[in-house]
């Protein structure tokens, strides 16, 4: 199992297309909704969760997959980058399984991300 330090914190550093590979690892029902590339793999909202793809190892060949279920999330707070010398937002989850942050850097949409947090954990 991963150290909980690195299973508490993430960084999204741009939106990307959804990789195909994800459908892998879909249930039935379950749609890709969007994805962020992390600083070695990708992050994907679906309509059921948030799975986090953590390539491992210098050669990169080793994955751990996290899933997190949208009905785990207590609540959420987002913070947008300020002007100057803040170049990244944060986004704090609360849930069952821990306290979880994830940065995102300069470019990603935080009211869009917050959206599909919000969309997710809602409906």
């Amino acid at each position: 199992m991963a150290d909980v330090a690195n299973i508490l914190s993430w960084t999204f550093v741009s939106e990307c297309p959804i990789p195909s590979d994800v459908n892998d690892l879909l249930v039935e029902g379950e749609e890709a909704v969007a994805a962020y590339k992390t600083f070695r793999d990708t992050a994907i909202f679906t309509n059921k969760r948030l799975i986090v793809r953590d390539a491992q190892g210098i050669t990169g060949k080793k994955v751990e997959i996290y899933s997190l279920p949208y009905s785990s999330i207590n609540m959420w707070s987002t913070e947008n980058a300020g002007k100057f010398l803040d170049l990244n937002a944060e986004v704090e989850l609360w849930t069952r399984a821990g306290h979880i942050k994830v940065n995102l850097q300069r470019g990603v949409d935080i009211r869009k991300f917050d959206k599909l947090i919000a969309n997710a954990v809602l409906k």
